[in-house]
């Protein structure tokens, strides 16, 4: 992001424009919404600006821009229509110390207009640091029509109600109170009786929420997926804009993390497989104490928390306390694995069964049924296999499995740092130690990338170097 968004207070201020054609005007239209003191410097204006001048909405000096002009100004716009002129009037405002624009010329302004959909006081700027104008103004078209008329009405009285909701408490509460009032109150009381209605509906909605039994919090045990943002279900993502606290594992991308709401407490509760681990009782702690205290808590944790995800031992702790919980399932590293590879996990005529396993459990490397999974044709995803490859390769192979069955391992799968490594059972250990052992990973067994998915992968490498 090279243009950072704020919201500057022009009230009472100078803004310069330099220009007195249909490029200044354009950005007269837009610099009259506000409060500030506007100064128009142009030799000749065009009769709109002398209009805007002899009704008093601007300041108007018929020259051209001189040093000391800009002095003080808090912006200034270059809209002369004349490059030159541009380029003079922008070092003459630099110089004096202004933010300065010259409009369509990204490179030499210090800051740009964004698309502006306004309703007062709600302001809603678009930028796109002047790649795609033409799809700012689609998106404020689009949030044009989306957004009632009256919505800066209901913010405005809202605004002068905010003292007394202070009354309720902090958190669930109050975003309750103001969800009601924009989704529902608002909308219907002015449709029935106008702005007037409005204070009213407030103090009535005021007191049915200060008699209401403040509620116990709850618990989301939410799967983010295999780590891209894009692979949340929408349920995931409402759960993260709503949450007020995020405990979330190790796994989790800063991607994901970056969509939570920007007031919410991030947790780390990270583990590391053989290494430094919160335990599990302390983040069933966690959980309890922020929902007690009454927040609305999202247990982030990668792929889905009903695979491997240690979701009893978190369901038990949360049901003991008598804390409401609920699970929001995601799309497990397995899957998303088979899919970057470009192959199913069953197929007709090859594997009727599918195995999840565990490379590791708490006694360590963990036993399975070897016997079984070493028959032609069997399919498992091992997950925390990587440590215990050599061990997993080793009852593989004493219990019959061919030396070549296809393994393929995926590294954070999904993930734009994904790495996907081809190999066959008799150099599985081989392979991973080859490649190092930091990064989570899925073993499918039995799986062996497609062919047009492993050039079309080797493409993309050529291409990136």
């Amino acid at each position: 992001m090279q243009h950072f968004p704020i919201f500057l207070n022009l009230a009472g201020r100078r803004v310069i424009v330099s220009g007195g054609g249909e490029c200044a005007l354009a950005k007269l239209r837009l610099l009259l919404k506000t409060e500030a003191r506007i100064w128009v410097f142009a030799a000749d204006p065009a009769p709109a600006v002398l209009d805007f001048a002899a009704t008093g909405k601007i300041n108007l000096i018929k020259r051209a821009l001189a040093a000391g002009d800009a002095f003080c100004a808090a912006l200034f716009y270059a809209a002369n229509d004349d490059d030159a002129e541009d380029a003079r009037v922008i070092r003459l405002a630099r110089a004096d110390g202004a933010l300065v624009n010259w409009v369509d010329n990204l490179e030499a302004s210090e800051f740009i207009t964004p698309a502006i959909v306004d309703r007062d006081p709600v302001t809603i700027a678009i930028g796109t640091e002047g790649a795609a104008p033409v799809l700012a103004r689609r998106i404020k078209r689009d949030l044009e029509e989306r957004l009632s008329p009256a919505l800066g009405i209901f913010a405005r009285v809202a605004k002068s109600f905010r003292p007394q909701v202070e009354a309720l408490p902090e958190g669930d509460a109050r975003r309750g109170f103001w969800a009601r009032y924009y989704d529902q109150l608002a909308p219907r009381i002015f449709a029935a009786e106008g702005k007037a209605g409005l204070e009213g509906a407030l103090e009535t909605l005021l007191t049915e929420s200060l008699s209401a039994t403040p509620p116990m919090g709850e618990v989301l045990l939410v799967g983010a997926g295999p780590g891209d943002p894009e692979l949340l279900t929408l349920k995931a993502r409402k759960a993260l804009d709503e949450a007020e606290v995020v405990i979330h594992d190790r796994l989790i991308s800063p991607q994901i993390l970056e969509l939570a709401r920007r007031e919410a407490v991030l947790i780390d509760a990270g583990k590391t497989g053989f290494g430094p681990a919160i335990k599990q009782e302390d983040i069933s702690a966690l959980m309890v104490e922020h929902a007690r205290a009454g927040a609305k808590v999202v247990r982030l944790k990668a792929g889905d928390p009903c695979v491997y995800g240690r979701l009893d031992d978190e369901i038990d702790a949360l049901s003991d306390a008598d804390i409401q919980w609920s699970i929001i399932p995601g799309i497990t590293a397995a899957s998303a694995a088979s899919a970057q590879i470009g192959q199913s996990l069953t197929k007709r005529g090859r594997n009727s069964a599918l195995r999840f396993l565990t490379g590791h459990d708490v006694a360590g490397f963990a036993e399975h049924d070897w016997r079984g999974l070493a028959r032609s044709g069997e399919v498992a995803a091992i997950y925390m296999g990587k440590r215990g490859a050599r061990f997993i390769q080793g009852r593989l192979l004493m219990h019959g499995a061919r030396p070549d069955t296809p393994v393929t391992v995926v590294e954070y799968a999904s993930r734009a740092d994904t790495h996907v490594i081809d190999t066959n059972l008799a150099h599985l250990a081989h392979a991973i130690e080859a490649q190092g052992k930091g990064a989570p990973a899925v073993i499918l067994y039995g799986l062996a990338p497609r062919a047009a998915r492993t050039a079309l992968n080797t493409l993309k490498a050529e291409i990136a170097l």
